[in-house]
C-alpha cells in the first residue's frame, strides 16, 4: 500500500472513531506513519484527505451492500442477508455517523458524499423490492421507496440505540423488527 492509500485508510479509520473536528492532521500522519510533506504532497489539506476517506468508505459500503443484495433468493432473503450480515455495530456505520457530525454537515462538499451514498443504498434496496413487488412476493401497492426509506433509518437508528446502549442488542431488535414488519408485507 503506497502513502497516499495508508493516508485514506487513516483518516478513514480516524473519522469513524473520532469525527472530522477530532481528527487532526497530525494523528493521520502518525496513524499512517507518514510526514507532513507526505500528506500534503498528495492532498492539498485535510478537507481533501477527508473527502477521499469519505469517497473510500462510501465505495466500499456500497460495493458491500450491492453484494448483499445480489445474491440468489427472494427479495426478503437478500434483505435479510443484507441487514444481518456482520457489522461493528458499537463503533455504527462509518457513513451514518459522518451525518451527525456537525463539520460535515455544515460543508456541502463533504456532505454530499454522504448523502450520495444513503440515496444509493435506498434506491438499490427499492429496486430489490421492486423485483420482490414484480414477483409476487410483496403487494402490489407497496411503496417499495418509502420501504426502502424505512429500511435505512432503522439500520442508522439501530447504530445510535447500539451505541448509547453500548450494546448490539439495541441494533438487532430493530433490525429484527423491521424483518417481521417486511415479512408481515
Amino acid at each position: 500500500m503506497g502513502t497516499r492509500d495508508q493516508l485514506v485508510d487513516s483518516a478513514r479509520a480516524l473519522l469513524w472513531e473520532r469525527g472530522y473536528v477530532g481528527t487532526s492532521p497530525k494523528a493521520i500522519q502518525q496513524r499512517a506513519g507518514a510526514g507532513q510533506g507526505s500528506m500534503y504532497h498528495h492532498f492539498a489539506g485535510k478537507k481533501d484527505l477527508a473527502l477521499a476517506a469519505v469517497r473510500r468508505s462510501a465505495e466500499e459500503l456500497l460495493t458491500a451492500a450491492d453484494a448483499q443484495l445480489s445474491t440468489p433468493g427472494t427479495a426478503v432473503e437478500r434483505i435479510t442477508a443484507y441487514l444481518r450480515r456482520e457489522r461493528e455495530v458499537l463503533k455504527g456505520c462509518p457513513i451514518g455517523r459522518l451525518s451527525q457530525d456537525p463539520d460535515i454537515v455544515a460543508d456541502p462538499e463533504l456532505r454530499a458524499p454522504v448523502d450520495e451514498t444513503l440515496t444509493r443504498v435506498r434506491a438499490r434496496l427499492a429496486e430489490v423490492l421492486d423485483e420482490g413487488r414484480a414477483a409476487g412476493e410483496l403487494p402490489a401497492g407497496l411503496d417499495t421507496a418509502a420501504l426502502a426509506t424505512t429500511i435505512v433509518a432503522v439500520l442508522q437508528g439501530g447504530y445510535v440505540l447500539a451505541r448509547a446502549a453500548n450494546s448490539p442488542e439495541p441494533f438487532d431488535q430493530a433490525v429484527s423488527g423491521v424483518l417481521a414488519l417486511l415479512t408481515a408485507c
